[in-house]
């Protein structure tokens, strides 16, 4: 009769598991084709820097993507469902899911475009031909960049103290960057449309993460020697807000498109 017993008990966590993994499955499969973004971009410019959004949840929805730590401690990265953060001293360290990010943006990604520039091309020069092969103005692309880099400079906020947060625009001398000369990485990123602004950061935006993970940061400027572009050409975007006295008296009615520029190139415009 134990016996019996114990037979059942093992198919009953059989079940349970493929259940589980077949639930897994789906979201998954219902995420693809769609960006996530945890935070809202122009709240996280505006100083919006707690963490709120475990990065536990945060892959859930994607496997490729960046954002912030807590507290703005340096540059978020994910790739191949793993995050690293680049610290303000230049070193990139593994993340655990225990912890928690104040904005992040991802997707599962799954290359539906690749390309070949076969050339050497600096940062503008390769945004120029992203431009010629992704054409719709209004489309959403995941991106990312693979292979030898002639030059890599990158960028990192240490992390903020007490309140209230200055907004980011206004910290743009506690930036460190960080320059390489001839390494191999990868480049993560998204091309988001003009009717993305504020919610999203609109245009290019990548994050950099060496070969060896021992390296990265928010992309300040490159020249790409031989690297292969794959795209995934996303459909939709979903969001989730935050939930916290600091967002529900954000004030949203400021205007925060040159902030989000000055952000974004590492200096004033």
């Amino acid at each position: 009769m134990k016996s019996f017993f114990k037979y059942c008990a093992i198919i009953f966590i059989v079940f349970l598991s493929i259940d589980f993994q077949a639930i897994a499955q789906k979201k998954k499969s219902d995420a693809q084709g769609n960006l996530f973004s945890a935070g809202y971009a122009a709240a996280f410019i505006g100083g919006l820097y707690d963490a709120w959004y475990p990065y536990s949840a945060l892959k859930q929805h994607g496997d490729f993507g960046l954002g912030a730590p807590a507290r703005l401690d340096g540059e978020l990265i994910m790739l191949n469902g793993k995050l690293y953060k680049t610290e303000y001293t230049g070193k990139t360290i593994p993340v655990t899911a225990a912890d928690s990010t104040p904005y992040a943006v991802v997707c599962f990604f799954h290359a539906t475009k690749v390309y070949k520039p076969g050339k050497q091309l600096a940062k503008g020069q390769l945004f120029k031909y992203l431009d010629s092969v992704l054409t719709n103005q209004n489309g959403i692309y995941a991106i990312h960049i693979n292979g030898n880099f002639k030059y890599v400079k990158t960028r990192a906020f240490p992390p903020v103290g007490q309140k209230p947060y200055l907004p980011l625009a206004a910290m743009l001398d506690k930036q460190r960057f960080f320059e390489f000369n001839s390494i191999k990485g990868d480049l993560v990123g998204y091309k988001l449309p003009a009717f993305m602004e504020g919610p999203h950061i609109a245009g290019y935006h990548f994050h950099f993460l060496s070969a060896d993970k021992a390296s990265g940061g928010h992309i300040i400027d490159f020249v790409a020697d031989d690297v292969t572009v794959e795209v995934d050409v996303l459909s939709s975007y979903t969001m989730q807000l935050p939930q916290t006295p600091d967002f529900n008296n954000f004030d949203f009615k400021k205007d925060r498109k040159e902030e989000i520029k000055s952000v974004e190139n590492g200096k004033k415009q």
